[in-house]
């Protein structure tokens, strides 16, 4: 093979006309061209290592927001004891992942819990779209989720729980918990459960729905407070209450009955109240008659007895004048109106007397005065 290049003559030295530098090899020229390569790759390598470093590093900067608190995890352990190891609002560092883990924990805000095992499957494209599956002939346990009431029948039902996690409890919350809202989650899905088992299918569905929703938000409280987990409950939202969607037109039927039941009670107690009402306003009309009559009566007896009391003492001093005018005052008060009058006084012997009268007489012609003009 020819050389690409021809080699360049050797020039004579520049002083003291010595021998001239041997020519460069091409091995040199490739050498020089690689180290030169090579420590520019390193600065640049250096030069990105750092800034790696420094995102790492800067990346372990976060914000808790003024609901928040936090607890730095270094390889699974909390850094600090007790409350110092709780961080409040406000701006923090840390290692990033793998070597520290922020747990944050909203004290303040509220969280939710949502139970679904009261309900029939469906998928969330449907609940989105809110299109109902096509129900299967008979319930499946395996896919379809329902509670029972006390009367053995089933109920689908959906809920959802607000609560806030206490201050006291915050770090407990975290570390004494794998996973703090399915414990919440559990106690909502149990307190339904028992709230349906203490009532009537009627009685959930129809009749006591606001006492149903108190039962249930009893029972988390009170599963909350005996497993201690650390929650305040806020409010219990039975979001969604059915029959079963395979004997819809039955339950409907039923609930048409009740209404119907209910509509005649309300007509029957409307006219029992009128009845009762009249019955009332009767009787108490009644009452004050009764109770004006009684008065009248005992103003009258009273009137009496005063003017008899008064008339006492002149009957005390003269009986038989005091007799005599009564008398006299009564037969004139009798007889105002009468025509003929017959006063038979008694003898003053004691004696009877004989009273013939004449019946059948000829009535007394009137007298008519005839009134002749006189002629002039």
């Amino acid at each position: 093979m020819k050389p690409s290049a021809e080699l360049p003559l050797p020039t004579p030295g520049a002083a003291g006309g010595g021998p001239a530098a041997p020519p460069p090899s091409a091995d040199d020229t490739g050498s020089r061209a690689l180290s030169e390569s090579l420590r520019v790759s390193f600065v640049i390598l250096r030069v990105i290592l750092m800034a790696l470093v420094v995102v790492f590093l800067a990346s372990g900067f976060f914000r808790l927001k003024s609901q928040e608190n936090a607890v730095i995890l270094r390889f699974g352990k909390p850094i600090g004891e007790g409350d110092k190891a709780l961080l409040g609002p406000g701006a923090h560092w840390s290692f990033p992942e793998p070597i520290d883990k922020v747990e944050r924990i909203s004290v303040s805000g509220v969280q939710l819990a949502s139970s679904s095992i009261g309900w029939y499957a469906t998928t969330p494209e449907m609940e989105a779209a809110k299109v109902e599956p096509e129900p299967p002939p008979a319930l499946n346990p395996e896919r379809d989720g329902y509670v029972l009431t006390g009367d053995a029948n089933i109920v689908h039902v959906r809920a959802t729980l607000r609560y806030r996690i206490t201050d006291a409890d915050a770090l407990r919350n975290v570390f004494d918990f794998v996973n703090a809202r399915v414990f919440v989650t559990n106690a909502l899905n149990n307190a339904l459960y028992w709230a349906a088992a203490q009532m009537s299918v009627d009685a959930v569905l129809r009749t006591n729905v606001t006492g149903f929703r108190e039962k249930v938000l009893e029972g988390v409280t009170n599963l909350v407070n005996r497993q201690q987990l650390g929650i305040t409950v806020e409010q219990c939202d039975v979001r969604d209450l059915i029959p079963p969607r395979q004997l819809k037109e039955q339950f409907k039927a039923v609930v048409d009955a009740g209404l119907t039941q209910d509509t005649a009670q309300k007509v029957a107690l409307k006219e029992a109240n009128t009845a009762l009402s009249n019955a009332r306003a009767d009787a108490r009309a009644r009452i004050n008659a009764g109770e004006t009559d009684r008065n009248g009566l005992v103003k009258s007896v009273q009137a009496d007895a005063q003017r008899f009391s008064d008339l006492l003492p002149e009957y005390l001093a003269n009986s038989n004048l005091f007799v005599q005018l009564r008398q006299s005052e009564t037969l004139q008060r009798v007889m105002t109106n009468v025509q003929d009058k017959l006063f038979l006084p008694s003898r003053a012997d004691g004696k009877p007397r004989e009273l013939r009268l004449l019946l059948n007489r000829e009535p007394v012609k009137p007298t008519v005065e005839v009134t002749r003009t006189s002629e002039h």
